[in-house]
């Protein structure tokens, strides 16, 4: 088989799918170095930085293999040379960019261009390279990104561990102490018949007081110190928790990272963006509203009087982060139904892609 010192592998990947794995593990296969590279385009709906994650992440353990991002907004005319060599300017670029990261700018030039796009010959031609055809007729994975785009929802098998942690709707109830959101989470996710991912806080200060009883067998609850750091982990393993968790395009979480910063809030006295810079936006929050909801004291509460403070500090961030949010009201029942009705919008607007630039049919 042959061998080839440096392969290309070029595409949208919007998103990668099993197919994209596969041409890159075939690439990888045959050759010393694998250059991935990720052209996207500004009208593109998926962050061009998610797609390189999700790509690094499925290849790690593929040896040689790096992934390179990039901006293309050339337009797609496969008949027109200037139109060509605008985009093969930005594909040498990627990959001068990857000789760089390997520290010898002369290991740039490509031997290889590993496709299954009819462009693969052209494209090899005009980098100096081979061209080698992967599965054109996508019979060994059939799938396309204008299917899945289409309906991820019908082709998520198709889709790697981490794409689908990028591209899942989570749908997050958040609240105030004793205001209901445990028993609506658990039950959406009923209801949706997905996966349920339990708020970590409440285990967190279960340990908490466990760890200061270890040194003062009369610590109580009430004498607990909190710090930052109880937050920063509260959020770190929220989301992790949640990550695990994904199995299938929907998933139901009893709050999220960003609540950690709300109740840092509360416990801290003040507002510390620095809990969890980089919380993920959901498909959609629901707010529990504690109107009519009794308190019920389980001997891990003390936030009665503060219940109405907080729901308003939680509509604020809420508001602030520009996400899509809905304040539940009413009985168990009512708020279910609120929370269907809300999240059956709320996942027609996720699951809709951009269209992306395509070359015109003449």
């Amino acid at each position: 088989m042959t061998t080839f010192r440096h392969a290309l592998v070029l595409g949208k990947f919007y998103p990668p799918h099993a197919g994209h794995h596969h041409l890159v593990r075939t690439a990888a296969a045959r050759s010393e170095r694998t250059t991935v590279a990720v052209l996207g385009s500004s009208v593109e709906s998926i962050p061009l930085a998610d797609r390189v994650a999700w790509l690094a992440a499925e290849h790690a353990d593929d040896p040689g293999v790096v992934v390179i991002g990039d901006l293309d907004d050339h337009p797609m005319d496969f008949e027109d040379d200037a139109i060509w060599e605008l985009h093969v300017g930005v594909t040498r670029s990627a990959l001068a960019r990857r000789a760089i990261l390997d520290g010898d700018p002369a290991l740039a030039p490509v031997d290889a261009v590993f496709s299954s796009e009819a462009y693969g010959d052209e494209l090899a031609k005009r980098l100096g390279a081979e061209h080698v055809p992967v599965d054109p007729a996508r019979s060994a994975h059939p799938v396309s990104g204008t299917a899945v785009r289409a309906d991820p929802v019908a082709n998520w098998r198709h889709l790697a561990p981490a794409t689908r942690r990028g591209l899942a709707a989570r749908i997050v109830v958040v609240g105030a102490e004793s205001s209901g959101t445990t028993t609506l989470s658990r039950a959406l996710a009923d209801a949706l018949a997905t996966p349920w991912v339990a708020e970590y806080g409440r285990r967190h200060t279960e340990l908490k007081l466990a760890a200061a009883k270890a040194f003062d067998p009369e610590a109580t609850l009430d004498g607990l110190v909190w710090t930052l750091g109880d937050f920063v982990d509260v959020a770190l393993r929220q989301q992790a928790d949640e990550d695990a968790a994904v199995e299938g395009p929907v998933l139901v979480c009893d709050n999220d990272a960003w609540a950690a910063t709300v109740w840092g809030h509360r416990y801290l006295g003040a507002p510390h963006p620095a809990i969890a810079p980089n919380a993920r936006k959901p498909a959609l929050y629901l707010l529990t509203d504690p109107t009519g909801v009794p308190f019920e004291q389980d001997g891990w509460r003390d936030g009665e009087p503060l219940r109405e403070w907080m729901t308003e500090l939680f509509t604020a961030g809420l508001t602030d982060r520009g996400v899509p949010w809905r304040l539940v009201t009413g009985t168990p029942g009512e708020r279910l139904a609120q929370a269907v009705a809300a999240v059956a919008e709320a996942l027609a607007g996720h699951f809709r892609f951009a269209d992306p630039k395509e070359a015109p049919r003449r």
